[in-house]
């Protein structure tokens, strides 16, 4: 790893420790505000909290670096220049239900690609990170793992697959549940565990395929370099190799070509 890389690491992790303080704070607190955006998804008082906290250490840190965030916009003039994508609370709908499936998403982008990712996971006590060329790892609190390698599943055959979506319903909103089901019946199990988590089962070789109909380049820039060091893929439904295209398919890759021909518009 260059020497600039593992800073940018390194730095990507504290920040990480950070939002999991902001996160953590406010986890199932009496007084969390929550409010819908425009598009109806929820966004609580902590989503904003933490996005602002991790803008300041950037500032602080790189004060040249812009970034794009979810709640509070970009600061990207040049989407070929250096720039962090930040989600503060990755499945902002668990969290304010009290539900623990929640990951701030963090990743500095080379370009249009990101080389250093890290999703942190705080009241799960898991972390996964990654960065360009150097493999991904993980971290499990209540296993004593502070850093073990990621790698991706060997299931070759598509009946032995084990699949995962975010929200069945939202297939049937953009009119292409048939896709879905017609996965679903393909292969041996389904599941719905949705959002960052999907992904990272995927990096960790315990789901074989992640589909998402419908996410932002900040849901996916973190995700995609963790898979894509563990030794798998993650593309938008034509395959392409982008995290802006508003869907994404991870899997262990040996199975990507297959999923695509099911799925592909």
């Amino acid at each position: 790893m260059t020497d600039d890389l593992e800073a940018d690491l390194d730095l990507a992790r504290r920040i990480a420790d950070a939002a999991d303080r902001v996160t953590l704070s406010r986890f199932r607190a009496s007084d969390l505000q929550v409010d819908r955006k425009p598009d109806r998804t929820p966004v609580t008082d902590a989503d904003v909290a933490c996005e602002d906290e991790v803008r300041r250490l950037i500032a602080a840190e790189r004060p040249d670096d812009a970034v794009l965030g979810e709640e509070r916009g970009s600061s990207v003039e040049d989407p070929a220049a250096r720039h962090w994508i930040v989600d503060p609370i990755d499945g902002t709908k668990n969290y304010s239900r009290g539900v623990p499936v929640f990951a701030t998403l963090l990743a500095l982008m080379s370009g249009r690609e990101p080389v250093v990712g890290v999703v942190s996971a705080p009241a799960l006590g898991r972390r996964w990170w990654a960065a360009r060329g150097q493999g991904a790892f993980t971290s499990d609190v209540a296993r004593g793992i502070t850093a073990a390698p990621l790698s991706v599943s060997g299931v070759a055959d598509l009946a032995d697959a084990y699949v995962s979506t975010t929200d069945l319903d939202y297939w049937r909103e953009i009119g292409t549940r048939d896709r879905w089901l017609a996965l679903t019946e393909a292969t041996w199990e389904s599941r719905a565990f949705g959002d960052f988590h999907h992904h990272m089962l995927v990096a960790e070789g315990l789901m074989d395929a992640a589909v998402e109909p419908g996410a932002s380049a900040w849901d996916l820039a973190a995700p995609a370099i963790v898979v894509r060091e563990a030794g798998g893929r993650l593309t938008d439904f034509s395959g392409g190799e982008r995290i802006d295209g508003g869907e994404a398919l991870s899997t262990n890759g040996v199975l990507h070509d297959a999923v695509l021909g099911i799925i592909r518009p």
